[in-house]
């Protein structure tokens, strides 16, 4: 069977550090952070009192109050996305098979915010009458993004979400590029959102000590590879690519941004949360992408990595790419751009993708910011783009995202040519 190549041809974003994607790279190059104190909540109460969280967002600008009332936090960020990127592709529903175009959106969590307002609710209520809101279980399941999406552009193809941490909207882009190339699909709308800035967020990954307590500086808390680290820091937002068969795009005249040219998948199967410290799986998914991209590991120019900021995470997944690389490792640039928009978890991968791609297009990598002291257990000759955006060529990129559980994705792009 004659495998079909895939292209992007659309990406829209809204992110702690900017709300198109315009602004989402003009920040990330300039190296700007997302993070500042906790403003949706009162967060006084939490070791940790900061996060990145998006800015200057009204849900009416986007929506009928109705509707606001409908949506989760987190499947807005995904409504937003997704129209930005359906439009920047010029993917006119009126004019496409529906059924052919399929929306693939993850999410780690889904609808925490109304899970706990419901529960609480219920907790508080004095007879102990379970009241709960209709909309409840529509708005909390981790599904009803990609349903959302899809009923209001009308796209009857393929539709789930994948599920799996902070891995997941990687895998959303990996599947979508295998529905493409088997013919399964046209073009798919896939990504990623997380609105998990809430109490319980905040809360629960304080009692897992992931993440970082800088409260005296929350702009410089998420810090990869410096020897201070002390976890990461909280993002929310969403990301979205169109995923499109190449011939499809060709016809109808799409831009095209770049190809998608393979992906990999892995499990830890070592730890709940800690990654394994060789960095075994990381090693092996990295591999698994290489290969289904039909490249050589000298073929990659930037590598956007999980990055967030945590002690073991760092080191471990430094230590997978030297194993993979070997000495092409310190002609690549590496960088962590969570040292921006924070760890958006389940949406990460979303927009650490588009990330890559507009590398691919601009010739210019997004920094690592916040490198204050260097960590004697990472590899000084390794190029980590800290703290200002570098020019070189970037003919390919890979993107590396893993997840609680020990779940690994990555993913493979590259500059497109006939």
């Amino acid at each position: 069977m004659l495998l079909k190549r895939a292209v992007i041809t659309g990406l829209g974003a809204i992110t702690p550090i900017g709300n198109t994607i315009p602004e989402y790279w003009g920040n990330l190059i300039n190296g700007k952070s997302g993070a500042a104190i906790i403003a949706r909540i009162d967060a006084a109460v939490f070791k940790t009192r900061f996060a990145c969280e998006v800015k200057n967002f009204d849900p009416l600008n986007f929506f009928e109050r109705k509707d606001v009332k409908r949506f989760d936090r987190y499947a807005q960020f995904a409504m937003i996305a997704a129209d930005e990127a359906i439009a920047d592709s010029g993917l006119d529903a009126e004019s496409v098979d529906k059924e052919l175009i399929g929306v693939l959106w993850a999410s780690g969590i889904g609808g925490l915010e109304i899970f706990q307002e419901e529960v609480s609710q219920f907790a508080r209520s004095a007879d102990g009458v379970p009241r709960f809101n209709p909309f409840f279980i529509p708005k909390m399941i981790a599904d009803i993004a990609a349903g959302q999406i899809s009923m209001k552009h009308g796209f009857k193809g393929p539709n789930f979400a994948p599920v799996a941490a902070c891995a997941s909207s990687t895998i959303s882009i990996a599947q979508a590029f295998d529905l493409i190339r088997l013919g399964k699909a046209t073009a798919v709308v896939a990504g990623g959102s997380e609105a998990a800035i809430t109490a319980g967020g905040i809360g629960g990954f304080n009692s897992m000590k992931a993440m970082s307590e800088r409260n005296d500086s929350p702009e410089t808390a998420s810090r990869p590879y410096d020897k201070d680290r002390d976890g990461f820091v909280m993002g929310e937002g969403g990301g979205a690519l169109i995923i499109e068969e190449l011939e499809h795009a060709l016809a109808r005249g799409a831009k095209i941004y770049a190809e998608v040219l393979g992906s990999g998948l892995s499990a830890d199967a070592y730890h709940l949360t800690a990654p394994h410290p060789d960095g075994l799986g990381a090693a092996k998914v990295m591999e698994y992408a290489l290969k289904d991209s039909s490249i050589k590991a000298t073929d990659i120019n930037y590598i956007n990595t999980h990055g967030t900021s945590t002690p073991l995470g760092d080191n471990a997944e430094l230590l997978a790419i030297k194993k993979v690389f070997g000495g092409h490792a310190y002609n690549m640039n590496i960088s962590a751009t969570k040292s921006m928009t924070g760890h958006l978890l389940g949406g990460a991968g979303a927009i650490e993708a588009i990330a890559c791609v507009l590398s691919i297009v601009h010739d210019i990598v997004p920094p690592t910011i916040n490198h204050f002291t260097d960590d004697p257990e990472i590899d000084s000759k390794l190029n980590l783009t800290f703290n200002t955006a570098q020019k070189r060529v970037v003919n390919a990129a890979l993107s590396n995202t893993f997840g609680f559980g020990g779940h690994n994705a990555a993913a493979v792009f590259s500059k497109f040519a006939k």
